[in-house]
C-alpha cells in the first residue's frame, strides 16, 4: 500500500516524515529545507506562495501574508483573547467562525483550515516527489490540549488539501514514539512540548513496544510567538515614548518588528546579547526614525517572566494528575523549537530535577513520531501499542446549569461510556443534550461542542423516564454522542462538530478551490521549465553562433531576441515552436560548417 506519512502541522513551522525500511526519514521541501514555515501569501498578481518564499515577502506584503493559522483553527471568536488577534492581516468573524481577509484577492476571506491546507498540500507534494508516488494518507499531529472542534478542523484542513487524515495524534505522544521506539525497559518520561503557538506537557510510560499516556496538560495559546510579542511590545512602547509615534497601526512596521524579535530570540539562545537594528521605521518632522537596541539575555528573560510562570503550571498539573513525584521520572524530553530558550530549559530542570534528554531533534521529533504511527497503521511496523488519553473532560449540561462529566480527562482512548439521566419536569416531551468539554463546574464556563434534541420521551412524572446518554470517543479524540429513551427505545445521536467548525458544503467548495490552485501551480511549474529550457537553448545557440559566419550570428541574434520577447510577454504557447526552430537552425548551420555540437 502507499506510504502513510507523518506531518507535524506547526504554528510557525511544519515538518513531514516517513518510514523507509525501519528508519524514519525527514523529507526536505522543494527548497531543500527540512522545515517549512507555516506561512501562506498572495501577491499583487494573485499568485499563491507557501513556506519560505511566503515568509521572505511578508514585510512588504504584510496584509496578505497569513501565519499562525493554527492558533485560530477550530476556535470560536469568543475563545480568543485580544492579544491572540495581534496579527498583521485582517481578521473578521462570521457567526461562530474566524476568517482571514485577503486584500490582494479582492477582500476574499479564508478560513484557518484553508490556509493550513495550503501548507499540508506543499508538504504532501514534496513527499510525492521524494517517493515517486501520490501521497494520499497521513497522520497529523495536534497539541494534546486541542479540543474536539480543533481536532475536527485539523481533519477538515487535510480534506481540503486532498489528504485522508487516518489518525490525529497528540504531539507529545508522537514525540515519545520517536524517542522510545527501541526502548526495552520501562521508563516514565515527561514530554515538555513548547512550539510556536502551543504548550503541551505529557507524562508517559514507555517501553517494550507499549506507549501509555498517563496524563496530559497544557495551554493552546502559549508558545514562541508570545515570547516574540514581548519584545515587539517593548520596542513599540519605547519608540512611542521617545518619538511620539505609534508603530502598532503600521502593518509593515509590525511585521519588521516581529521578524527582528524572532531573530533576536533565536540568537539569545546561544549568545548573551544581540543587537536589533531597524532603519527607517517611521518618518518624523525632523527626518527618518530608526530603531537600534541592544537586548541582553537577562533583559529578555525579565520581559518574559509571566510567560515562564505560565509554563510552570502545566508541568505541576500533569505530575499531580497521576500523583507522580519528580523522583519517579526517568527522562525529560524537550520538544519544539522554543525549548531552545535557556530560561525554559532551566525552568523544566528546576521543576523536574533532571537534565533534558538531548537525543531527539526538537524541531523534527513530532513528525518522526507521526511517521512511526503511520507505519504502524500501514503494517510496516508491528508489535507497537499506543495508549493515548483525552486531554479534557467530556460531559453534558444538567439541571442548574452544571456540567456532569461522563468521560473524565486523562481517560485512555478509544473509550465508550454511558450514564443514565432523567427529566427535570413532569410530562417533559423532550430533552436537549448539550455536549460540553472542560474542567469547570458550570456549563457556561466550558466549551460547548454541540447539542441535539431527543423527542418522544414517554409521558411521566419527572425523574421516572430513563435516558441513557452514551459518549463514544475514537482514536483521534473525536466524539460521537447518543441518547436513548430506555422505555420507548427512541434514540438520537450526533458526531459532535462544534459550532466553530466549517459546514460540509464549505469544505467541498474549498476542496474544489484548492484543486484550482494546484492546477495553477502545475501550470506555473510547466511555464518555469519552458522558460528555463528556452534560456538554455538561447545560451547554447549564441555560443555556437560565435564560431560561425556573421550572417548566421545575425540570424541567431534575431531568433534569440524573438524568444526573449515571448518570455517577457508570457506568450508560452509559441515558445516551444520558436525554441525548436532555433535549435534546428543552429544545428544545421553547425553541421554544414563542421562545428561540433554542444
Amino acid at each position: 500500500m502507499n506510504k502513510i506519512v507523518g506531518i507535524d502541522l506547526g504554528t510557525t513551522n511544519s515538518v513531514i516524515a516517513l518510514i523507509e525500511g525501519t528508519q524514519p526519514v525527514v523529507i526536505p521541501n522543494s527548497e531543500g529545507l527540512r522545515t517549512t514555515p507555516s506561512v501562506v501569501g498572495y501577491t499583487k498578481k494573485q499568485e499563491l506562495l507557501v513556506g519560505q518564499i511566503a515568509k521572505r515577502q511578508s514585510v512588504i506584503n504584510a496584509e496578505n501574508t497569513f501565519y499562525s493559522a493554527k492558533r485560530f483553527i477550530g476556535s470560536n471568536p469568543r475563545e480568543l483573547s485580544e492579544g491572540a488577534k495581534d496579527v498583521t492581516y485582517p481578521i473578521i468573524t462570521e457567526g461562530e467562525t474566524i476568517k482571514f481577509k485577503c486584500p490582494n484577492l479582492g477582500n476574499k476571506v479564508f478560513s484557518p483550515e484553508e490556509i493550513s491546507s495550503q501548507v499540508l498540500r506543499k508538504l504532501a507534494s514534496a513527499a510525492s516527489t521524494y517517493t515517486g508516488q501520490e501521497i494520499e494518507k497521513a497522520v497529523v499531529t495536534v497539541p494534546a490540549y486541542f479540543n474536539d472542534s480543533q481536532r475536527q478542523a485539523t481533519k477538515d484542513a487535510g480534506k481540503i488539501a486532498g489528504l485522508d487524515i487516518v489518525r490525529i495524534l497528540n504531539e507529545p505522544t508522537a514525540a515519545s514514539l520517536a524517542y522510545g521506539l527501541d526502548k526495552k525497559e520501562n521508563e516514565v518520561i515527561l514530554v515538555f512540548d513548547l512550539g510556536g503557538g502551543t504548550l503541551d506537557v505529557s507524562v508517559l510510560e514507555v517501553g517494550d513496544g507499549i506507549f501509555e499516556v498517563l496524563a496530559t496538560s497544557g495551554d493552546t495559546f502559549l508558545g514562541g510567538d508570545n515570547f516574540d510579542q514581548k519584545l515587539v511590545e517593548y520596542l513599540t512602547e519605547k519608540f512611542l515614548k521617545e518619538e511620539s509615534i505609534d508603530l502598532k497601526n503600521d502593518k509593515q512596521a509590525v511585521q519588521r518588528l516581529l521578524d527582528a524579535a524572532e531573530k533576536a530570540k533565536v540568537e539569545l539562545s546561544t549568545v548573551t546579547e544581540t543587537k536589533i537594528n531597524l532603519p527607517f521605521m517611521a518618518a518624523g518632522t525632523d527626518g527618518p526614525k530608526h530603531i537600534e537596541e541592544i537586548i541582553t539575555r537577562e533583559f529578555f528573560e525579565s520581559l518574559c517572566q509571566d510567560l515562564m510562570q505560565k509554563c510552570k503550571t502545566p508541568i505541576e498539573t500533569a505530575l499531580s494528575a497521576v500523583e507522580l513525584g519528580v523522583d519517579k521520572l526517568d527522562q525529560v524530553v524537550l520538544v519544539g523549537g522554543s525549548t531552545r530558550i535557556p530560561s525554559v530549559q532551566s525552568l523544566v530542570q528546576s521543576l523536574t530535577g533532571k537534565e533534558s534528554n538531548q537525543t531527539v531533534n526538537p524541531d523534527e521529533v513530532v513528525a518522526v513520531g507521526a511517521a512511526i504511527q503511520g507505519a504502524v497503521i500501514s503494517g510496516e511496523i508491528k508489535e507497537l501499542i499506543l495508549l493515548d488519553v483525552t486531554p479534557l473532560s467530556l460531559g453534558v449540561e444538567t439541571l442548574g446549569g452544571l456540567m456532569t462529566s461522563i468521560i473524565p480527562r486523562n481517560t485512555t482512548v478509544p473509550n465508550r461510556r454511558s450514564e443514565i439521566f432523567s427529566t427535570a419536569t413532569d410530562y417533559q416531551p423532550n430533552v436537549e443534550i448539550q455536549v460540553l468539554q472542560g474542567e469547570r463546574e458550570f456549563a457556561k464556563d466550558n466549551k460547548s461542542l454541540g447539542s441535539f434534541n431527543l423527542e418522544g420521551i414517554r409521558s411521566a412524572l419527572r425523574g421516572e423516564p430513563r435516558i441513557q446518554v452514551t459518549f463514544d470517543l475514537d482514536f483521534d479524540g473525536i466524539l460521537c454522542v447518543g441518547a436513548r429513551d430506555k422505555n420507548t427505545g427512541i434514540e438520537q445521536s450526533i458526531t459532535v462538530s462544534g459550532s466553530s467548525r466549517l459546514e460540509e458544503s464549505d469544505i467541498e467548495r474549498m476542496v474544489s478551490e484548492a484543486e484550482v490552485y494546484a492546477k495553477e501551480d502545475r501550470k506555473r511549474r510547466k511555464q518555469f521549465e519552458l522558460v528555463h529550457n528556452a534560456n538554455s537553448a538561447c545560451e547554447q545557440a549564441t555560443k555556437l553562433a560565435a564560431n560561425l559566419n556573421p550572417e548566421v550570428q545575425t540570424e541567431t541574434e534575431k531568433m534569440v531576441s524573438n524568444i526573449k520577447n515571448l518570455i517577457s510577454n508570457e506568450k508560452f504557447t509559441e515558445l516551444n515552436e520558436k525554441v525548436n526552430g532555433l535549435q534546428s537552425y543552429i544545428t544545421s548551420q553547425s553541421a554544414s560548417a563542421n562545428v561540433p555540437n554542444l
